[in-house]
């Protein structure tokens, strides 16, 4: 990561803050798809499709090695991903679980 100044790291929060809010104003999965083209790379968004996809097959108690020869990932991501389901901050969870929820 780049080293930011104080001032910098006030300013980076303040904007990460207006970015989470400017996600929250899409009201559906083309307005998010639509944006999320726009914000990242296509190597940073297909990075993000991946760790999701991996977090949705962990959730089907499949094996790292397993989960690795289905989506091509290493099984290091895979670690990272189950990692962060586990010690990370909940995101992964709350979505997981909501989508869960929203299933007919």
């Amino acid at each position: 990561m780049k080293q930011h100044s104080p001032e910098q790291l006030k300013e980076l929060k303040s904007a990460a803050r207006s970015m989470y809010q400017a996600m929250l104003t899409l009201d559906s999965p083309a307005e998010v798809r639509q944006f999320l083209l726009d914000l990242c790379t296509p190597a940073e968004l297909e990075a993000m499709v991946d760790r999701w996809w991996v977090a949705n097959l962990l959730t089907e108690g499949r094996s790292y090695r397993d989960i690795s020869d289905i989506t091509g990932v290493s099984v290091t991501t895979v670690g990272r991903v189950a990692r962060f389901m586990s010690q990370g901050e909940g995101g992964y969870q709350i979505a997981l679980e909501r989508m869960q929820k929203d299933k007919p």
